[in-house]
């Protein structure tokens, strides 16, 4: 079903996505309210702001098709992104865009990205699914990000780690505008939600860590201010690095995004004092 709220604290990630046009291929985008409570920027703000600003600069009927972005340096709360977006090329169906996301002078996060004009073709889903209890049958859990959320497998935090779930329902906190764009803009947003190895028990590796580069392929277009399913799997780990894949599915199972990610996987003991700061961010009771 789709929703109709828009009151001004729920509209914020369609404001996320408004980014200011400073020149030709030149964009400005503000940090999300709830960023200055945190360390460093999320990582699927400045994805989600990159993509958005590559698809300004693209023809309306090219929508996302796939990005990869590598994330260089943290994100500083305190100041906005800059995003220098390059034409790589346009062909006769498919835009091709770098960018740039820039604080200080330096690159945060370099992404490029797909573009292409919808083809009508046979379909196949072959990706794995564990499937979840409905969203309406699970607790909600405080959020600091702009969107709802219903775990499946609960975040836990205990024993220096902290666990990020690797399936929860997620949806922007109200609706969003019909543009296609802005969906698939949202839906980079929550793709960095969670973690593959959140509820991987090796010992030395670490639940989780800061990511390193990001991928997404976008499949069927499918609403982000409806619920989707995230889910995600480890694949490997070794070298201090980790690679999970994921997949984001509308509520009646169209697959929407297929998604792959390595984050830094180095063993060390968070301090106990920044576990509970990270527990009152998330939201959760320390076990």
């Amino acid at each position: 079903m789709q929703r109709t709220d828009s009151g001004s604290p729920a509209s914020r990630l369609a404001a996320l996505l408004d980014l200011e046009v400073l020149d030709r291929d030149l964009f400005r985008g503000e940090n999300e309210p709830g960023a200055g409570a945190r360390m460093s920027l999320y990582g699927g703000q400045v994805a989600a702001q990159a993509l958005r600003a590559a698809g300004a600069t693209v023809p309306a009927d090219r929508l996302p098709h796939s990005l990869h972005g590598y994330f260089l340096r943290p994100g500083r709360v305190d100041r906005p992104v800059i995003l220098h977006v390059e034409r790589d090329r346009d062909g006769g169906s498919f835009s091709a865009r770098h960018v740039r996301a820039v604080q200080d002078g330096e690159v945060i996060f370099s992404m490029v990205a797909s573009f292409h004009a919808r083809e009508e073709s046979a379909t196949f889903d072959a990706v794995p699914t564990r499937g979840a209890p409905d969203a309406s049958t699970l607790p909600p859990r405080p959020s600091p990000f702009l969107v709802e959320v219903r775990e499946v497998t609960p975040t836990r935090i205990g024993n220096g780690q902290v666990r990020h779930s690797d399936s929860l329902w997620v949806r922007a906190s109200a609706a969003l505008p019909d543009d296609p764009l802005v969906h698939a803009c949202a839906l980079a947003y929550v793709s960095d939600l969670g973690s593959g190895f959140g509820q991987v028990e090796v010992p030395g590796l670490p639940a989780g860590g800061p990511s390193i580069d990001h991928s997404l392929w976008f499949q069927d277009p499918i609403r982000a201010d409806e619920w989707m399913l995230l889910e995600l799997w480890p694949l490997k780990a070794s070298g201090s690095r980790g690679v999970y894949s994921g997949s984001l599915r509308s509520e009646d199972g169209r697959l929407g995004v297929l998604l792959t990610q390595e984050m830094l996987l180095r063993d060390r003991e968070l301090a106990p004092a920044m576990l509970r700061r990270i527990a009152e961010y998330l939201g959760v009771t320390p076990e």
